[in-house]
């Protein structure tokens, strides 16, 4: 008996343990999954509970319901990643599970602490991320009685999962103080390190736009050094200073604690990966999906829905003695809600940045590319019940993992 190793019960570990458990014979196979935490959370509902829109119930589910019952799911912290042995450490009864095939899945997490004063007095008082069930609670607190003054979103650093939140933060925060007259009570503020409002310039042009457009300050380079609570600022290692009156942080990225303990990451805990094959450049039998890889396209649900298919196509042959074939072209799509009721669709991958169109139908969309509509919006909102009905059960969607030019206008 073989035995795949799943280490992470994410979006993009549950897929795989749902696609594999499908293509392999459970006479020959033992499929294990390991997770430290019982709720699975849709990380895209966060940005709306700051607002009121979603609750926290309406974003988390028990991640057992998504796990086929062919599946052995263990709840431990993993302690130990051993490559070279073919093992997993976990803590749990100090149990070790030799594996024949390894799948890291084990996301990213936000790292407050790595700035300087950051997580001093204030921290989910007037500081606050979205990032996590716990701050995204914290803030619908502050702005449920908040009377206004000068609010500032700052991106500590990249990459962040999805790059596209904070805007959609801020496009959600001028609609809603709009919606309760209090916006002209209100500045908003984008710090940011890129030198425009997104990684890709013909889509940052766009959303660059909408900031200008809707009143939003652009703070572009600006690569946060320290945040002083004293002061209300936040200080760039260039000795800039942005004041703020509420702080909505998007702490730097990093992959899980164990990738750092076992030796197997970069310097921000992310596995070197094959882009094209989605194979660890280190050890052949592992293999990386979502957050965890260090592939340089974002980090979003919409990538490891787009890497499955290929991860399990090139475990499967590599099982039968063939070799991987590099079919991962960095696709990405995300929707952006602009507020109002309308949203922005980007679809993307590494050669090719967004482009106006329609997808997934040339032509007739019912989404339209790097344009603002109110379909956008309610597929953005649509979204929750296919995440949760069948994205996460490793179901077939209407699209292939290949990005196509159909339908986009170069």
């Amino acid at each position: 008996m073989k035995t795949l190793l799943i280490l992470g019960a994410g979006p993009a570990g549950t897929m795989v343990a749902n696609k594999m458990s499908e293509s392999l014979h459970i006479d020959e196979w033992k499929i294990i999954i390991v997770d430290e935490t019982e709720n699975h959370n849709y990380q895209p509902g966060f940005l709306f509970i700051p607002f009121g829109i979603y609750t926290p119930s309406d974003v988390v589910k028990p991640k057992r319901v998504f796990v086929p019952r062919n599946v052995e799911f263990i709840f431990s912290k993993i302690e130990l990643i051993e490559p070279d042995a073919n093992r997993v450490r976990l803590a749990k009864g100090d149990r070790v599970i030799n594996y024949d095939y390894l799948v890291i899945a084990t996301g990213s997490q936000i790292r407050p602490d790595e700035t300087p004063g950051l997580r001093d007095n204030g921290w989910h008082e007037n500081v606050s991320d979205f990032y996590t069930i716990e701050g995204a609670t914290a803030l619908a607190r502050m702005l449920k009685f908040w009377k206004g003054g000068r609010l500032v979103v700052n991106v500590v650093e990249m990459p962040i999962k999805c790059p596209v939140a904070p805007l959609e933060f801020l496009f959600l925060a001028d609609w809603h103080f709009r919606e309760r007259g209090m916006r002209e009570n209100v500045e908003l503020v984008f710090a940011t390190p890129l030198p425009g409002a997104f990684t890709r310039p013909r889509a940052s042009a766009v959303l660059g736009d909408m900031l200008e457009r809707k009143g939003i300050l652009l703070e572009t380079d600006f690569n946060i050094e320290a945040a002083d609570h004293d002061k209300n600022v936040i200080r760039s290692y260039d000795e800039r200073e942005v004041p703020f009156d509420l702080l909505v942080t998007i702490p730097t990225n990093m992959g899980s604690e164990v990738i750092d303990r076992s030796g197997m990451g970069d310097e921000l805990n992310f596995i070197p990966t094959d882009k094209h094959t989605l194979q660890s450049k280190n050890w052949e039998n592992v293999w990386v999906i979502g957050d965890a890889a260090d592939v340089p396209t974002s980090k979003a649900g919409s990538v490891a829905h787009f890497m499955l298919d290929v991860l399990v196509e090139n475990m499967l042959r590599h099982m039968e003695g063939f070799d991987p074939l590099p079919k991962f072209d960095g696709h990405a799509n995300c929707f952006i809600e602009s507020g109002f009721e309308k949203g922005i669709l980007i679809d993307f991958n590494y050669d090719v940045e967004p482009l106006p169109g329609k997808f997934p139908l040339p032509g007739l969309g019912p989404f339209s590319l790097l344009k603002e509509s109110a379909a956008n919006h309610w597929g953005k909102m649509g979204f929750r019940w296919v995440y949760w009905n069948i994205l996460l059960k490793g179901g077939e969607l209407p699209f292939e993992s290949q990005m196509s030019m159909a339908g986009k206008w170069s």
